[in-house]
């Protein structure tokens, strides 16, 4: 398979986070059948990572990476000219593809990489922390995410929190017997809302989502109960971060930290135009598989929407980019 075809082929394969098992088999039976040495990672049931090198060379110097999982729905693959669409296309099956032929393109120079491909990073990166524990002496790891062939100079970080407000149920004749948790949830967002949030003059602002709202039991009753789940994308460290929004938040809410993983500022090459990674890869987790660098063909502005695609022509320069990036790694 070329690379539009193997790219199309990966796309209509479901593999939404935790349903892995299927494309991760046909990764395996793809790199066997092109010459890599390929194995297993097992993560849980049928969920594994996949891990390739060449024979003779199992612990190279650079490894790319990237994911398998997509998030919902599925959309089956469709080409035109310019372009390749589905779910995947551009987060990261395209990117996949592309690895792939540019670690071929690599050993016909003499440059032996491997690849790892990846569960879980939709949600979790529980892929990557259990290959995290399994290193094989890499010197560098390309991790493939939609930067439109741009080498990311950081990445933002990310906060995941849960406010949960507490109050006291009557009927809604006679608030003043009841406790509204909903009264309380708003008045904690509203303050966020109104908190002055950290700025780096390259990175640029850390940012805020309220992505769901949760509370009470009926239009006639007083709310004992709400919750909102927000998301902060850091341009920096997090401890202050945390610190703020417990005290503005104060006894209005219970604030329960969910996930967090860190800001990173990423190694660059000269002769590369450069991004801001505003979204979280699987970087942070693989901190035992060498030196980061980011880069890959697509936009993240169509990832996870009905209509993502990848340029076609971006397909085939990052090949050619990923080549020359691993030739100046390896000097």
């Amino acid at each position: 398979m070329d690379l539009f075809a193997l790219t199309r082929r990966l796309i209509d394969i479901e593999s939404i986070t935790a349903n892995e098992g299927a494309v991760g088999d046909f990764l395996y039976d793809e790199l066997l059948r092109r010459g890599f040495e390929a194995r297993k990672m097992p993560v849980e049931g049928t969920r594994a990572n996949v891990l390739a090198t060449w024979p003779g060379h199992a612990h190279p110097e650079i490894v790319f990476s990237t994911h398998m999982d997509t998030v919902p729905p599925f959309i089956t693959s469709s080409e035109d000219e310019g372009r390749i669409y589905g779910r995947g296309a551009c987060d990261a099956k395209g990117i996949i593809a592309a690895e792939i032929m540019a670690v071929e393109k690599l050993r016909r120079a003499g440059i032996f990489a491997g690849v790892l491909f990846l569960v879980g990073e939709e949600r979790d990166s529980i892929g990557a922390k259990l290959a995290n524990q399994h290193p094989i002496g890499a010197r560098f790891m390309i991790n493939g995410e939609p930067t439109e062939n741009k080498l990311a100079l950081a990445s933002k970080g990310a906060l995941q929190l849960e406010l949960v407000a507490h109050g006291k149920m009557a009927h809604s004749a006679y608030p003043e017997l009841g406790e509204s948790a909903i009264d309380k949830l708003v008045e904690a967002l509203h303050r966020l809302h109104a908190m002055k949030l950290p700025e780096d003059a390259e990175i640029g602002p850390c940012t805020k989502n309220v992505g769901t709202i949760q509370g009470g039991r009926a239009p006639n009753v007083i709310a004992d109960c709400a919750k909102a789940d927000l998301f902060y994308r850091l341009v920096g460290p997090v401890d202050e971060l945390r610190r703020e929004i417990t005290a503005v938040v104060g006894e209005l809410a219970e604030v329960r930290f969910l996930r967090e993983t860190p800001f990173l500022r990423l190694r660059t090459l000269d002769g590369l135009p450069t991004m801001i990674a505003s979204f979280g890869t699987d970087i942070p987790s693989l901190t035992n598989w060498g030196e980061p660098l980011l880069l890959g063909p697509g936009s993240i502005h169509v990832a996870h929407t009905e209509h993502e695609f990848v340029e076609k022509a971006q397909l085939v320069e990052a090949v050619e980019i990923y080549c020359a990036m691993a030739k100046k790694l390896s000097c």
